[in-house]
């Protein structure tokens, strides 16, 4: 009898088309996918674990070597920017929402805002290379630059991962390949962004704001 349930069950998805798609589930109840993203964020964990606890050992400048967190930081201008990826969260759990729903005209809209929110942020951190080493900070300056550049730039190279992730959902919409029954692709990539939007906020504390 628990057979043909499951039998029947799954006609019943394959003859609707806006039923999500069956997964292969494993022992904890998700899917292999899922179970994968989540176990490359853990190690991502601990690589951000240790880029983090170089800094806060490279923190302080030998004298000589070059100006200080406190000389060069924009914490305003930077506060704003980070403001700007905190919001690139809330359009991500939007445009996850558009599509269980079927609504794919609200999906691209909050895709493309998420994408360009990502785009405004990195655009913000490009600046802020740019001045700092305008002030005299370059990578090789001291061992709090290699440092700090070697941690916020990191995370610039995964933003910007997550904005072509981001552009490639948005051209399979426009493309009508991602229905409904695709909505776990859209969470996953939704799981990626919000990790890194939780790592800057760490950062940010650790490297702006700690003093």
């Amino acid at each position: 009898m628990a057979d043909t349930a499951v039998v029947a069950q799954t006609h019943e998805i394959g003859d609707d088309p806006h039923a999500h798609a069956v997964h292969h589930a494993t022992n904890t109840g998700i899917s292999n996918t899922k179970l994968a993203m989540w176990l490359f964020l853990a190690s991502e964990c601990l690589l951000f674990g240790g880029l983090i606890s170089t800094y806060l050992l490279y923190r302080n400048p030998l004298p000589g070597e070059g100006p200080g967190p406190h000389e060069i930081f924009d914490i305003p201008f930077t506060s704003v920017s980070s403001f700007v990826l905190l919001m690139s969260s809330l359009t991500m759990v939007l445009a996850v929402s558009a599509i269980e729903r079927g609504d794919h005209q609200r999906l691209r809209i909050w895709l493309a805002a998420t994408a360009l929110l990502g785009g405004v942020f990195i655009s913000g951190q490009v600046y802020e290379f740019t001045a700092f080493y305008r002030e005299g900070m370059g990578y090789t300056t001291s061992r709090f630059s290699s440092a700090f550049y070697t941690l916020t730039g990191f995370h610039g190279v995964h933003v910007t991962i997550g904005i072509l992730m981001l552009l490639s959902l948005l051209f399979m919409s426009l493309r009508g390949n991602l229905p409904e029954n695709k909505s776990e692709t859209v969470e996953i990539v939704g799981l990626y962004w919000h990790f890194v939007d939780v790592v800057w906020i760490v950062i940010f504390a650790v490297v702006y704001l700690i003093p």
